[in-house]
């Protein structure tokens, strides 16, 4: 039996294009993808924080340090630019390899610069969009 698991998430981007006539997917800069550890074409969950709205599509990688991320095609119309939204990805695993892994956060500031990441255990209840910091706690970066 295989499980579906949390794999990695882009937390609190913000949408800075969206192109209707675009036949579908979210354009995200290659280096958040990298990472965040999410493949091109990968599927992905979009969550949008500011309207509620979930989607699934694939990734498509944006030029490197562009800090773009475009919700193309019909994804374009559950989202506005300068919404917040998570990109999630998901991993098939057997029990025993799901029971020891640890998801990878990546937070961004408000400019899409990504800023920590976070080992999922640690939850919180706020987030600094100019500095990524989490409840002012110390979280790991991975650079």
């Amino acid at each position: 039996m295989k499980l579906t698991m949390f794999k990695s998430k882009l937390h609190q981007m913000k949408v800075t294009e969206a192109n209707l006539h675009y036949e579908g997917s979210i354009t995200i800069d290659q280096e958040l993808l990298d990472k965040a550890g999410i493949l091109p074409y990968e599927k992905v969950q979009v969550v949008n924080i500011t309207n509620g709205a979930r989607l699934e599509t694939y990734t498509i990688p944006g030029e490197p340090d562009s800090r773009v991320c475009c919700l193309n095609g019909a994804a374009a119309r559950k989202t506005q630019v300068g919404d917040r939204i998570i990109v999630i990805s998901y991993a098939e695993m057997e029990p025993e390899e799901a029971k020891g892994f640890k998801p990878k956060v990546v937070i961004v500031d408000e400019n899409n610069d990504p800023k920590t990441v976070v080992d999922e255990t640690n939850y919180a209840t706020e987030y600094d969009l100019k500095t990524g910091i989490v409840d002012n706690t110390v979280v790991t970066d991975e650079e």
